[in-house]
């Protein structure tokens, strides 16, 4: 019996209302890092200005690190198959994988966003201009990094929170809560560039309002399912579809709805329009954390709405799933060939990423399931390495975007431009990378459950999308420097998370098969209803 119907029964008997029963060592992970952001706030409010760094980057960093260790304990030492908070909140083996997922992607990206030092690699323009800027080196590197503020920390911990919400929402009102809990900071953190202050804002007013209208969308589908099923709860929805004793009409409009909100969330088309401007506009930290954790908490969401409340309703959804699928992965694998900014590419790229992930959903199989689990931690490490590469390589005007002011990197700096020509390569999908293991376990899946077309599709978008990949090798090895060339600025923070995303791409590509495992082995039970 739900919440509802208990109290319901309660109160028409005269008694007393139940207290709720939440289940605080299941969900104690989401509670650690929604606490620190309260306690980063708290800080913001009473410790001083010149103390607020030192304090709010140990607190995050202790908080992202104790609330994976904590998940760790929960899928080692119980059988994940609950459901917590009066059923609120799934806490099963693919909810453990993602929120692991999102946990150490975010203590990677922290590591970008934390940093406010570095040395500069070499001489050049670029190193002239900072001799001659006032105040201390690190206060430069953070200015041009475009991140000084400490409020973004606790905004930090927020998104976060959003994210690990998300893929456990059991019920659809849990799941909009999570959403906005998620979104609004980004929305903020989103507009907190400095060198390109007008930029910035413009990228965090447009990802505010595509960002409302698709919450909208999500909260009208929920509205109109809860007509047709009488609760918002995946697992009841689930039951009266398999009865087919409802409203068709509410049932299609509902789930097509929803399925806008959430495929806005994933950058699907034709809800990807936001990612090329936020991803250029926003600080390139908050880009890297978007790109790779935003993406593990969408799809999770979109994972467990498919599989749990909608899996019955395959024969109608597929079709426009299909559809989603091949429009998102061709339309992201040709415009970005025609971008020369290389946040902008990297969006268009994540956008094909999309589509390829999405023949996972399509796939509705144990095999699908843990084949996009595996694809989402690859490509969140490859996609942190990338963005921090692009931090990296700046001049006088900061980060040097541009793809021209790329040439002829690989002479100046070829340790730099060899590790960011080898995410480019993951990002291909060539062997002994983790993108080509990523591909293949989603495209395995499909193919499994007669997907093959779709699978066709992928391989010749992968081959598209690999011409813009070789052209930004080629521009970097091949081309001769300019004489006012950027110059690579090499921060410690930075410079570990660009060896942590290498070390995970290359073992992801060489032996994958301990996390194929761990995702297969997530994938036990399903998840829970």
């Amino acid at each position: 019996m739900s919440r509802s119907s208990q109290v319901s029964a309660v109160l028409a008997q005269g008694g007393d209302i139940p207290a709720p029963h939440i289940e605080y060592d299941q969900i104690g992970p989401l509670l650690l890092v929604l606490g620190i952001a309260v306690a980063g706030v708290l800080v913001e409010a009473f410790v001083g200005r010149t103390w607020r760094y030192y304090a709010q980057v140990p607190l995050a960093f202790l908080g992202l690190a104790g609330a994976f260790a904590w998940t760790i304990v929960l899928g080692v030492h119980d059988e994940p198959h609950h459901v917590a908070a009066e059923g609120a909140l799934g806490v099963d083996g693919p909810t453990l994988f993602l929120q692991g997922t999102i946990l150490v992607l975010a203590l990677v990206s922290l590591l970008l966003i934390a940093e406010r030092g570095g040395s500069v690699v070499g001489g050049g323009h670029f190193a002239a201009q900072a001799s001659a800027l006032p105040g201390s080196e690190a206060e430069q590197r953070s200015a041009a990094a475009g991140i000084t503020q400490t409020e973004v920390f606790p905004l930090m911990m927020f998104a976060v929170g959003g994210m690990l919400m998300f893929p456990a929402s059991n019920d659809l009102l849990t799941m909009f809560v999570a959403l906005e809990v998620m979104s609004l900071p980004l929305y903020l953190l989103c507009g907190l560039a400095r060198r390109r202050r007008l930029l910035s804002q413009e990228a965090a007013v447009k990802y505010f309002l595509l960002g409302a209208f698709s919450s909208a969308f999500f909260l009208y589908g929920t509205a109109l399912l809860y007509g047709y099923a009488g609760s918002v709860r995946l697992a009841d929805i689930s039951a009266e579809i398999s009865k087919d004793a409802g409203s068709e009409t509410l049932l299609l409009a509902g789930v097509a709805l929803l399925s806008v909100g959430l495929l806005f969330k994933l950058g699907a088309v034709p809800f990807h329009m936001w990612k090329p401007d936020v991803y250029q506009g926003a600080p390139t930290p908050i880009t890297a954390l978007m790109a790779s954790c935003t993406l593990v908490a969408a799809f999770g969401a979109i994972l467990r709405v498919y599989y749990v409340a909608f899996e019955t309703l395959k024969w109608d959804w597929e079709p426009i799933m299909w559809g989603v699928a091949i429009l998102t992965m061709v339309i992201g694998a040709v415009i970005a060939i025609t971008q020369t900014d290389l946040k902008r590419m990297l969006a268009y790229s994540s956008v094909a990423h999309a589509g390829f992930l999405l023949t996972g959903v399509v796939a509705t199989s144990k095999d699908g399931l843990s084949g996009s689990l595996f694809y989402l931690a690859a490509y969140g490490f490859t996609t942190i390495g990338a963005f921090a590469v692009i931090t990296m390589v700046r001049d006088a005007g900061g980060e040097a975007a541009h793809l021209s002011r790329w040439a002829g990197l690989g002479k100046r700096s070829p340790v730099v431009a060899g590790t960011f020509a080898f995410f480019l390569l993951a990002f291909a999908g060539i062997p002994l990378t983790s993108g080509f293991t990523g591909k293949f376990a989603v495209f395995k899946a499909a193919v499994q459950a007669d997907a093959t077309p779709l699978v066709i599709v992928g391989v010749i978008s992968s081959a598209i999308a690999a011409f813009f990949y070789v052209r930004v090798i080629v521009v970097m090895f091949f081309s001769e420097p300019e004489a006012d060339g950027p110059t690579v600025v090499a921060g410690p923070a930075t410079a570990a998370a660009v060896a942590l995303g290498l070390t995970a791409t290359v073992v992801l590509g060489v032996l994958p098969q301990p996390i194929l495992d761990l995702a297969g082995h997530a994938t036990t039970h399903m998840f829970v209803r």
